[in-house]
Order: structure tokens, then sequence, then C-alpha cells
């Protein structure tokens, strides 16, 4: 998963201004770690180190009510709207509760907790009330539309344009145009959806950490050393030293489906996983989704929509459903086409050693590892033993310095706070000059509390019309941490998404904006960015310098790069169609009456019709399917991942047609200025035309995965 943390800005589009404090709550102010100002070096970092779970809910309450104070301020004032005494002092203010909401995002994500959850499910409904009474704020929005109508006729400077039109936009897509009885309405859903939001994240959660498999040293075949000692370690933790741990997260069961030889571990393992939310317990989460879409269909049904994923789509770069089912129906023949190929390729090899059984699901990995290594002789641990956290970690920073001018300093003098002992972090500047850019923070491990896959945050973005700012950007991941004086390998694709993931914090400190609204993204872009520097680790200057033994110390063999390169394309029936099965289940959930649906067989008989391959299931189940369902963020957006793969297969073809190829200086500039430093300063698709000087085609798209190219 590969979702960016929301801003109380970002929640809300607006913030706004107020120098003035009830006194009462200066006491408070002054004891509650969590509403203190960010003091300290490079401009006020958090204070991970004094974190309270007790201060969270008081001061989310006093954020709360002095960002609504802030509220009534501007929306009553006297004066006539003006760009100034509106939409600017609107991205002044709401600093309180974006400190208190950066602390909330810790412990949600990072250090998770039954007191937390319990916390967690008081404060949800006040968010919701909260954000509801900014954004149907009759005043404050007649205000708003008052500067919008103004600037349609007389248009103002681009990025301040841009956030004018941004912030009336949101305002009307949630509700402010609606009259008192639909207003009412639609706060209560909000508040109804935000708990039911929460619930569905725990209940996944829990099943995450309460389903671990044990096994006996006698249940280790086909497991690699560094994969067993990790898997004591675990045990060790949970009170069982004498056996080995699979935990119930994507990096611990990938490994083990692709390298476990016991078949029926292997099918325990993948049941514990894929059932997660949909055990028919108390955490099943199937009765929440039906409820979800419900709520959510109602909510948009009162803004005159037909569904809610035509209210959605709107502002992102699809603009509508069809177009965006249009894309992922381009790709799912040819996907799951070449899933037939390569299940026929794995019953071979499977018969040939004597299996008397089809191929299922918890068979894919397993079977496909084989094929690869007899198709292209490529062993994926071999392969991991030149892959190294450590090394991958420099890797990322070089890349950084060749086309960001960015240099990377690792703080170690204790001078910036962190929430746990795991966190390493970062001083940026830029090498040409050495100006400060800001601070990065890297939480790479798994642990007891941190939600499962990885993902890119900031707790500070850049603006510069107050002055400028500068930039707390985070990566977290969950590689499993290695025994005591062994290194961390990593797999080829976790490689990859740890690249992923720096390509956000690259966009977070990279951005030249005005206004805090354009830091915010559009879906279907802001995945283009970090998928795209994903091809960096297949260049030769991070090949021969960083993927090097972990014992020898040697860089990766030229027979081995060319197996990797030449093995690119393999299995890509598989990771195409769990990717696409979820983004068109994701667009079914939300173009269908929810009437209609019953969530412990919607999916089934959905994919029945697509003709869904039964060796393998969704990338995420619609029980699990946090993208969707524990927020919104991703609802009717997962396709944004394929949308921005197009963008990012085309770009990549830019550069490797380049003189300087992925280093070429001019491109590289390019990159920066046009699909980096922007945000959302300027329409995405125009950002990319003066990237590009076209629009992005499918044809690079399919000719990298190896499928047909359309034919025009």
């Amino acid at each position: 998963m590969k979702p960016v943390k929301l801003t109380a800005i970002a929640l809300l589009i607006t913030c706004f201004a107020c120098n003035t404090e009830d006194k009462s709550k200066d006491n408070m102010m002054a004891d509650n770690t969590l509403l203190k100002k960010w003091e300290g070096p490079y401009e006020g970092v958090p204070n991970f180190d004094a974190m309270d779970l007790k201060d969270l809910e008081p001061a989310m309450d006093v954020a709360i009510e002095k960002h609504l104070k802030e509220i009534d301020k501007i929306a009553n004032a006297k004066e006539p709207a003006t760009f100034e005494n509106t939409i600017e002092a609107m991205e002044r203010t709401g600093k309180t509760v974006d400190r208190v909401y950066t602390y909330y995002g810790i412990w949600s994500s990072n250090l998770s907790s039954e007191e937390f959850r319990d916390i967690q499910q008081k404060l949800s409904p006040k968010l919701s009330d909260y954000q509801s009474k900014i954004r149907q704020n009759e005043n404050l929005f007649n205000r708003i539309k008052s500067v919008y109508e103004s600037s349609q006729k007389n248009p103002l400077e681009p990025q301040a344009q841009r956030v004018v039109d941004l912030m009336y936009k949101s305002f009307e897509m949630n509700g402010a145009n609606l009259n008192e009885e639909g207003k009412t309405r639609y706060a209560e859903i909000n508040k109804e959806l935000s708990k039911l939001y929460t619930d569905f994240s725990n209940n996944i959660l829990h099943d995450e950490e309460n389903y671990v498999t044990f096994l006996s040293e006698e249940q280790l075949n086909g497991l690699s050393e560094s994969f067993i000692k990790s898997a004591k370690k675990t045990a060790e933790e949970q009170g069982k030293p004498d056996q080995y741990a699979i935990v119930n997260s994507r990096s611990s069961i990938d490994p083990f489906l692709t390298y476990s030889d016991e078949r029926e571990l292997r099918k325990q393992v993948w049941e514990n996983y894929y059932s997660r939310g949909d055990n028919n317990d108390e955490y099943d989460n199937n009765a929440l989704i039906k409820e979800i879409l419900k709520l959510r269909d109602e909510r948009v049904e009162l803004l005159g929509y037909d569904n809610f994923a035509e209210w959605r789509l709107q502002d992102r770069m699809a603009k509508n459903p069809e177009n965006a089912m249009n894309l992922l129906m381009a790709v799912w023949p040819s996907a799951i086409a070449r899933v037939e190929e390569e299940v026929e390729d794995m019953q071979k090899i499977a018969k040939q050693e004597g299996a008397d059984f089809e191929i299922e699901a918890w068979d894919y990995r397993y079977y496909a590892e084989k094929v690869r290594q007899e198709k292209y002789d490529l062993d994926s641990e071999e392969v991991k033993e030149y892959l190294v956290l450590e090394n991958l970690t420099d890797a990322i920073f070089y890349v950084a310095g060749r086309l960001f001018d960015f240099e990377f300093s690792e703080i170690t003098d204790g001078s910036v706070p962190v929430f746990h002992e795991d966190v390493k972090v970062y001083e940026v500047t830029q090498k040409s000059n050495g100006e400060h850019v800001g601070v990065f923070y890297l939480d790479p491990y798994a642990r007891k509390g941190k939600r499962s896959g990885a993902w890119a945050t900031t707790y500070r973005s850049y603006t510069n019309f107050d002055g400028e700012t500068n930039v707390l950007a985070s990566n977290n991941s969950n590689f499993v941490q290695a025994a005591e004086g062994e290194p961390i390998l990593v797999s080829w694709d976790d490689a990859e998404t740890f690249f992923h993931e720096f390509g956000h914090a690259l966009h977070f400190l990279s951005a030249d904006v005005k206004y805090p609204t354009l830091n915010g993204g559009v879906r279907d872009y802001t995945e283009f960015q970090s998928q795209l520097l994903e091809r960096w680790i297949y260049t030769d200057e991070v090949i021969n310098n960083f993927l090097k033994h972990y014992k020898t110390g040697e860089p990766m063999p030229a027979e081995l790069i060319a197996k990797i390169k030449n093995a690119s394309k393999f299995n890509q029936g598989f990771a195409t169609t769990e990717f696409l099965a979820s983004a068109i289940m994701d667009m079914k959930y939300h173009t269908t009456d929810p009437e209609t649906i019953n969530p412990k067989t919607f999916e089934k008989e959905t994919l029945d019709q697509l003709n869904m391959p039964d060796e393998l299931v969704m990338r995420h189940r619609s029980p699990q399917f946090g993208h969707v369902f524990s927020g919104e963020g991703y609802a009717t957006g997962y396709y944004g991942y394929l949308w921005a793969d197009v963008l990012t297969s085309d770009a990549a073809e830019a550069f490797a047609e380049a003189e300087g190829g992925f280093y070429d200086e001019t491109l590289s500039q390019n990159l920066v200025d046009f699909l980096f430093a922007p945000r959302n300063a300027i329409d995405p698709a125009e950002a990319y035309r003066q990237f590009r000087g076209r629009d992005a085609e499918i044809d690079a798209l399919m000719r990298d995965r190896g499928f047909p190219v359309p034919k025009e």
C-alpha cells in the first residue's frame, strides 16, 4: 500500500487566521506537549520523544476549538471578501490542528495500541463534526464563492487562481450548496462513516496481529537462512523461542509462499492472510462494507450525482468512471491471457516433480519462482544477496543527489527526537550550495502496532507565501529485522517499493509552491512520480555501486543483471491481474446500487463475470481493502496506480531515449521543474505535456509488461 498522510489542511482544504486564544486554555497549552509549537533545530521539529497518549484527546479538543474560533472570525468579517482577507487567511492557520494531527498519525500508523484505538473511536466522530462545521459554514462559503466569482471575471496570478479554484470546488463537492436539511444529513453521514472507517482499519490490524503461524524446525524446508533467522527472532519476541513465526503481513507471507516446500503450511499461511477481516467473528468487515457503500451513495445522492464514482472522479485526471474503467479493461484481457500461460508453465514443472494436483492460489508464488529459475536461470534468493537494505538506502540518496541536487546527512547527535529507536533522521541540503531543504525520517522495520505495507508522509510541507518553510518528510516500511549481526536482505520487489516510497518523499522535498493547498495531490497523478523513481534501480550507476554482495562486497555480476532485466516482464500476468482485479472491484462497488450488493458474494460474482483466473485472488480482497474502506483517499481511486503507470512508462521511455539516459541533465531538470516541484499548482495533464511535449500514451505501458500493443 502506498498512500500519503493527509494533513489537516489537505483534509479540509482550508485554514483560518486568528491570533487570539481563550486564556482558559493557556495552562493546557503549556502542559500538553502535543499542543506546543515545534522548537529546536531545523525550524522546529515534532516532540516525538515526549508523546504521551493521555494528552491526545484533550489536545485535539483544544486544537479544534481554536480552529473553529478562527473560522468564526473570518466567516463573519464585515469587510467585503477578498483573496487576501479570505483565501490567504484560510491558508495561514490551522497550525495547532496540524501539529496534533501529526502525533495522531504516528499513533495510528506507527505505534497503534488497544489504548490508542479506544481514543481513536472517540476522536473519529469529533473530527468528522469539526470538518463538517468548516465545510458547511454558509457565511464562509459565501465569501469563498464571492472571491471565486470575481476571479472568473478578473483572473488572479496562476498559483492564487489555482488555490481559489481548488478551494471553491472542494467546498462545493462537500455539500456547501445544500439546504440546511441536506447539510445536517451530510454531516451525520460523515460522522457515521468516520466511525466505520476506524472500525474497518482496526479489524484488519487485529487479524494481522493475531493470526501467526508457528513452525517447528522440521517445517522449514525450502526457506532461506536469512528468513529462518528472522522468523526465529520474531518467535522469540512472541514468547516462543523454540519455534519460528510467520506473521500475517505481506513482508512475511510473500517469501514464505515463494520458497516453503510445505504445501499444507503454504495453504494455512495464505488463508490467514487473505481472510483478514473475513472470519465470521466480531472483527469481520463484510457488514461494514455494505454500510459504508450505502452511506457514500446516500451522501452523493444529496448532491445530485448518480453514484459515488461519478462524484469522486470529477476532479481527477480520469474525470469520470467510464474513462477509468476503459483503461482497466484495455489491459485486462492481456493480463488474464498471460496468467493462463504462466499457469501452464507452472503446471508442467509441478507434474515433472510428481505433483498430482492443479495449481492453487497458495502454489502460485512457489511454482512461479521455479519457472523463473528454469526460464531465466534466476534465483530470487541469489538476487537478495546483493540487496542489502543499508546499501539501498545509500542508493536512493545517490539518485536524489544526481537528479535533485539533494544531499542526505544522518543526524546522530539526538537533536531531532524520534518516536521509536528504529527511526533514523537525515538533514537534507542542496548539494550545490549547502542550503537547508528539510529533514527526512526513515522508519524501516516491522513491529507490533505498525500498520502493514509501506508509505510516505509529511509532517510539514513547503510553502513560501509567508516566508519559506522547510519540509519534514518520512518513509515507513515493514522490513523484517535480521538477527543480530546479520544484514537485512530484501527482495527485488521490496527494493523497488523502497525506491517508490522515496519518490513520494522527493515529491515533498522538491515542492516549490506558494500556498499550502497546492501541496495536495490529484490521486491518479501523485503515484506517478513515485512509480517513476522505481526505474532508477535498474540503472548501471545504482547496480554497479550499491548492489553489492552482503558477504564479499562484490558488485552484482553482469550476467545476473542481464537475467534480472530479461526477467523483468516475468510474472506480469500475476502482478497485473491481482492489481486490476482490485481496481475493477473498487469501481464496481461504487457504480452499483449498494442495496443490491452482498459483500460476501459480490466480489466472487463480479470476478467470475470477468473470467478472473481461479489460481489467484485480488491483491486486496474486499474485507481487507483498506485503501478503499478505511477512508476515502483511494475510494474509486485504486485504478490511479495504473493511470500513473501509463505516465511512468511513457516518461521512462523519454529518459531511455535521452542522450544522457536516466541521468540526462536537461531531462532531469525538466523532471524536477515540471513533474515534482509544482505539486498541484498546475493541472497535472498540462504539467505532463510541459515535460513530454505531448500527452502520455498507453503503448509504452503495454511494451513494459510484454503485452500486445493496441492497434490504432
